[in-house]
């Protein structure tokens, strides 16, 4: 995985969230709006078991399916589905589309364009029902621990403050050592921990949206497109922003348990 060197705080900030997320620019050819209509159909890549984002077998089949369905039919074809893992594989198979694309057009530069965003989200505080007073992670009392995954944005981010935390490989282990007891929080990304919380109602776990608050953890996320033109930008723009207008894209992340904020 490669992506441009950042030198500022926020651009280090950027540059884990894309380590984490395999939102990593690729390379490839692109295909014309023209081309995509001649051939009945646009492909995009996903994940083939990352629920709420994608799934092969799941119904529903996560919010990034829907939103490429979306706009496969706003746009008249068909929607060819590649999956890939991990997502900067991308490049090796040539899909046209990559739904939840950072909003940065400096990070992809030369590799793809992007619409204009539709949803804004980051990292989450996810905490007990005991720890339902934590406003953000300045609340968490001293030698506490808040669970992050290897490498994250947020594991940058936190032990840059001296908040004590225990490092995961895999998001479900992070979420049942939450339920458990075993750690204070965990802080991950808004979707994850709002669809577990969705599919657990019982674990009691309350998500604290402290990227309202965080520059460093926050982020719009756009369709990114293989560096096609301007007509088939165009085109997905209109799609997109009639989907945020309509209530579409609310509808989509609500059925996640996932809450829309409109960027």
């Amino acid at each position: 995985m490669s992506f441009r060197p950042l030198f500022d705080v926020r651009g280090r900030a950027l540059a884990a969230l894309l380590a984490v997320a395999s939102l990593a620019p690729v390379a490839s050819q692109a295909r014309t709006l023209e081309e995509i209509k001649a051939k009945g159909s646009i492909s995009m890549c996903a994940n083939p078991d990352a629920l709420p984002y994608a799934s092969a077998k799941a119904d529903p089949p996560g919010f990034q399916i829907e939103i490429g369905r979306a706009i496969a039919q706003g746009l008249g074809v068909s929607l060819d589905l590649l999956w890939i893992k991990p997502r900067y594989r991308a490049n090796l198979v040539n899909c046209d589309i990559l739904v939840d694309s950072i909003n940065d057009p400096e990070l992809y530069e030369g590799k793809l364009l992007l619409s204009h965003p539709y949803q804004h989200g980051g990292i989450a505080l996810g905490v007990a029902a005991s720890g339902k007073g934590a406003q953000g992670f300045d609340d968490v009392p001293k030698g506490q621990k808040v669970g992050v995954m290897v490498g994250s944005l947020a594991s940058v981010v936190l032990g840059k403050r001296g908040v004590t935390t225990s490092p995961y490989s895999f998001e479900p282990d992070l979420l049942d050592d939450l339920v458990k007891g075993e750690l204070y929080g965990v802080a991950v990304g808004h979707a994850i921990l709002a669809y577990y919380i969705r599919q657990h109602p019982e674990s009691g776990l309350i998500l604290v949206p402290v990227y309202d608050k965080e520059p460093e953890l926050t982020w719009t996320v756009a369709v990114g497109m293989r560096k096609s033109d301007k007509a088939l930008v165009d085109a997905v723009n209109k799609i997109v922003d009639r989907m945020v207008e309509d209530g579409t894209m609310a509808a989509i992340y609500g059925r996640y348990g996932v809450e829309y904020r409109r960027p």
